[in-house]
């Protein structure tokens, strides 16, 4: 699969490297979250410039997936595009690293759009045009089992809207990252931008309808520590 040159890791990998290099490298968890949605959006640029696409729609769950998701927001929103972003979940429940995310996009003065329940999740999928590229960065990959309301609606309405593309940061909503199973509904992406390394499920048969172009970014985490990190 195109990008996935390091070994895959499962959930549990990426989080023991995660907490290695918070805890033991003294790396902030936002400053990785802010590398990880800086190199994300850097990917979403050159295909919003070379696809011609007209606008870009960024959906952010509460959790650091959805962190994520600023960063990429208020990346895109300095590089020239006027990203549209809807937060489902509750502001105040957010990741601490989410958080911080939010409030600087909110304070830069980004459209932040609140989808608190099924209707308005229906109202933000049935905004999307043909020339959108839609980010998910719904549902990261502590994700398993199945999508509750309203995100399934919002996960079916993204699949069945007309768009240019959809983009997934670190894994698809609705996939399981360590087994390639789909509970209930999944976004069918057709670029997954994953961190650290390719996730074990990715590869699976039952992924392939939802993982589509895969490839890695950096978070700032030593290529070697990856490695020792990975048995």
């Amino acid at each position: 699969m195109p990008g996935m040159t390091r070994a895959a890791l499962t959930r549990e990998q990426v989080r023991r490297v995660d907490a290695f290099a918070i805890g033991e490298l003294g790396i902030p968890g936002v400053v990785l979250m802010e590398n990880a949605g800086r190199n994300a959006a850097e990917r979403i640029r050159l295909h919003y410039v070379q696809s011609g696409a007209s606008g870009v729609v960024i959906l952010c769950g509460p959790g650091n997936n959805g962190g994520d998701g600023f960063v990429v927001a208020r990346q895109l929103f300095n590089a020239g595009l006027e990203p549209v972003v809807y937060l489902v979940g509750d502001p105040e429940r957010l990741s601490p690293d989410a958080g911080i995310n939010h409030g600087i996009v909110k304070a830069m003065g980004l459209t932040v759009i609140v989808v608190p329940d099924a209707a308005a999740a229906a109202v933000a999928t049935d905004g999307l045009g043909a020339g959108d590229i839609v980010v998910d960065a719904l549902l990261g990959t502590g994700f398993r089992g199945k999508v509750r309301a309203p995100l399934d609606r919002l996960i079916q309405g993204i699949n069945a809207a007309r768009k240019q593309m959809v983009v997934a940061i670190d894994v698809p909503s609705g996939l399981d990252c360590n087994t390639g199973r789909v509970g209930n509904v999944a976004v069918e992406a057709d670029l997954t931008i994953t961190f650290v390394a390719g996730k074990t499920g990715f590869t699976q048969p039952a992924a392939q309808p939802y993982v589509g172009q895969v490839v890695v970014c950096d978070i700032g985490a030593p290529p070697g520590l990856i490695e020792r990190l990975r048995e």
